[in-house]
């Protein structure tokens, strides 16, 4: 997407606008089928990465599965179109609610628990399930991106394997599955590949495995001076690896599967936002103030991310420091948290955040009752609407004891 054509964008649907570009998608996707070359590999879409009905269509048109995390996500994903074979229900501190209507879906769950696994068992015995440990290493961008390790919250202990299996059996459950996930945002191949050797020993001691999951969690690089993921590298490492324990245990017939969301999406999609204000304090700081905030992208101020900001409307003009913040009310409302040379910025001018595909609008809010960003679609030299800046409206909530008055 050039920036004559985000400058249209913003002309045509006003700002702020999300906007997701389908071949960047396609690219990832390509990526990811390259890398890894052990010929029965599936890969399950992280579909809180970013929701998008289109790019999910889009994702599922190019023969992928979908990992959800909540009921309402498995929902979803089979409004839009996937086989209820292809999608997993990954949940955390499941309820019986939950359990009870994606089973009744005939979803399969990815269970983190023993505790979930012996209350399954009890009501579905006969039932295949997958069960999620945890290897005891995590990683990630940011602390609160690390779902492996002995803080996590997430999956069984590994060292527990045998108990799981114990209830399993105990319960008739068949346990078809074996799943983790250290974090999310990892650049380096070390962690991924323990984990992947601590998983397969786990999976040695489970009899009648269909697929071992190995979880999402490939980074992109945010920062300027980061490197790139060599994926065909780790892609190689993880197919040699795992194609040794499935011909060992499986004659070649196991499945492995990944679940990535923020690779497949994140460099896919841009916050365009308009400057409003324009100020400079005391101490020497330049403020450019937008019509976006924290609320439409949550990362910098949640995980103290990088985003990169480029001026669309003046990339030629002189470098000047600046802090770009939002339009809400709190102090954390910001997009940059070290001051950052950008080309001279004007009130009017249109900022674009990168790489803000995943976890964007997703992770976005109502609050302070500002609308949420309009979404479009860009497909080669086209582009098309795909949501209306939306807001809250009365409609959800039960109005016969409001005094509703109507302006005059």
């Amino acid at each position: 997407m050039n920036n004559e054509m985000l400058l249209e964008i913003a002309e045509q649907y006003g700002t702020p606008t999300y906007v997701y570009d389908l071949e960047k998608v396609r690219e990832q996707i390509r990526k990811l089928k390259e890398a890894f070359t052990y010929s029965n590999t599936s890969i399950l879409y992280a579909m809180k990465a970013n929701f998008n009905p289109h790019l999910v269509q889009e994702i599922l048109s190019q023969g992928l599965g979908i990992d959800a995390t909540s009921p309402e996500e498995v929902n979803w994903a089979l409004m839009l179109g996937a086989d209820k074979n292809s999608v997993m229900f990954t949940g955390n501190s499941m309820s019986d609610s939950d359990m009870r209507e994606v089973h009744e879906k005939g979803v399969l769950l990815n269970i983190d628990s023993k505790q979930r696994l012996k209350d399954f068992g009890e009501k579905y015995s006969g039932s295949a399930v997958c069960i999620r440990i945890n290897p005891n290493i995590g990683d990630g961008s940011h602390s609160h991106t690390i779902t492996g390790g002995e803080e996590s919250k997430f999956g069984i202990p590994y060292q527990e394997i045998e108990e799981a299996v114990g209830i399993a059996r105990n319960h008739h459950i068949r346990i078809v599955g074996i799943h983790h996930h250290i974090g999310s945002g990892w650049l380096n191949m070390d962690s991924p590949l323990q984990a992947l050797e601590i998983i397969l020993e786990a999976a040695s001691k489970i009899e009648g495995l269909k697929f071992v999951d190995i979880g999402g969690g490939y980074g992109i690089p945010y920062k300027p001076e980061e490197e790139e993921l060599d994926m065909f590298k780790l892609g190689e490492r993880m197919s040699n690896l795992f194609g040794d324990f499935s011909n060992r245990y499986y004659q070649g017939n196991l499945e492995l599967r990944m679940e990535p969301g923020r690779f497949i999406v994140a460099q896919a999609g841009s916050l365009l936002t308009q400057v409003t204000t324009l100020k400079t304090n005391p101490g020497g700081r330049n403020f450019a103030g937008t019509d976006t905030g924290m609320n439409h992208l949550i990362r910098v101020a949640l995980y103290e991310a990088y985003h990169g900001i480029e001026n669309v409307s003046n990339p030629l003009g002189e470098l000047v420091s600046y802090f770009v913040n939002g339009n809400v009310c709190e102090s954390s409302d910001f997009f940059n948290k070290e001051s950052r040379k950008l080309p001279q910025i004007r009130v009017g001018d249109i900022l674009r955040i990168r790489d803000a595909g995943a976890y964007g609008d997703s992770m976005g809010s109502d609050y302070q009752m500002r609308l949420k960003p309009t979404e479009v679609i860009v497909g080669g030299d086209k582009h098309f609407l795909s949501r209306r800046r939306s807001g809250i409206t009365l409609s959800g909530y039960e109005t016969q004891n409001l005094n509703l008055q109507s302006q005059k």
